[in-house]
């Protein structure tokens, strides 16, 4: 919470680049159910043609036995829940690589997430801003990972945040 007047709070969301510790991991909460309506939703608004992601028949005959949820809405999910802990005060995403998917996530499972601090430094180019590596994981209910990434951002030091700035 900042105060912004006498008696008047406002809630501040996210990390500066101080915050973040190599070697500290965020869970990520609450998680996701997901629903079959939200993999065929996303499936539609990509143009992702494949119908083992709304083809129920087709993903009988599958080796998964059933219609699997697509790859990119996991990803998109797990990026959304790691908003709050990683890069609500981000300047900008630098990049994700290593993305993986080691197992298929199922409408009707819960998503769960955590991301690790790998690596920390000094902007070179902004000297109010660090450049911070995590590596996400989510888990189904089970416990099983379903996707792995690494993620590099872009945050602002403290004080120099957007909402440090603004006056609304």
């Amino acid at each position: 919470m900042k105060q912004v007047a006498p008696n008047v709070f406002r809630a501040s969301y996210g990390r500066y680049f101080e915050d973040f510790e190599i070697g500290h991991v965020y869970q990520h909460r609450p998680g996701r159910s997901i629903t079959e309506a939200d993999n065929i939703w996303f499936s539609l608004l990509t143009m992702n043609t494949h119908p083992l992601h709304f083809d129920n028949e087709y993903g009988k005959a599958t080796e998964f036995g059933r219609t699997i949820i697509a790859s990119g809405f996991t990803v998109s999910v797990l990026g959304g829940m790691s908003v709050s802990d990683i890069s609500q005060k981000a300047i900008a995403n630098l990049g994700w690589t290593d993305i993986r998917m080691p197992a298929p996530l199922f409408a009707g499972d819960t998503l769960y997430g955590e991301s690790e601090v790998l690596f920390k430094r000094d902007s070179n180019s902004r000297p109010h801003a660090g450049i911070v590596e995590v590596k996400t994981t989510g888990k189904n209910q089970h416990g099983v990972v379903v996707c792995e990434y690494r993620r590099t951002v872009l945050v602002p030091k403290r004080g120099h945040a957007v909402d440090d700035k603004m006056d609304y």
